[in-house]
This record gives structure tokens, C-alpha cells and sequence, in this order.
């Protein structure tokens, strides 16, 4: 069976995110003040070949502890479908 993986990969929350206050800072300059703590992150899809679903979770998280993430710096989570 094929499963898609949807991974989102976020700074933690106790880091600084360099990116996303750039970003907060130009939104008033662009006329959304009210806009603000923005974070920035990376989303990533793939697909897995697995025989349960059990098994594709493992693989993607493995595939998150191993090369997509550094969990030193960042969070992840991800969501499985079926295709």
C-alpha cells in the first residue's frame, strides 16, 4: 500500500526564528499591523510504500528523526493518507 505523508517542520517555540520576525516587522510596513508572531517552517510531502499504516508512521518518522528534521532546533508532526 501507498500512504502520502504531509510533514510539517517548525522552529521550536524556545528559539529565536530569525525569518518569521522579519517577516512580523514587514507587515506593518505593508499595512497589517495587526498581523504579528510569525514563524516560519518547512512543509514537506512524500510518499511511503508500507504494508500497514502502523509501518508507514514508522518510516516517516524515522525519515524525520534521521534527515528532515534536526531536533535539536525544530519540531515536527505529520499526518498519513491513504492513495
Amino acid at each position: 500500500m501507498n500512504y502520502k505523508a504531509e510533514i510539517d517542520i517548525m522552529p521550536l517555540k524556545a528559539l529565536l526564528d530569525p525569518q518569521g520576525k522579519a517577516v512580523s516587522a514587514s507587515m506593518t510596513n505593508l499595512g497589517l499591523p495587526e498581523v504579528g508572531e510569525v514563524r516560519i517552517g518547512k512543509h514537506i510531502t512524500l510518499t511511503v510504500e508500507a504494508a500497514t499504516e502502523t509501518e508507514a508512521s514508522a518510516k516517516v518518522d524515522e525519515a524525520c528523526k534521521k534527515l528532515l528534521a534536526n531536533e535539536i532546533m525544530e519540531s515536527y508532526e505529520f499526518h498519513l493518507t491513504e492513495v
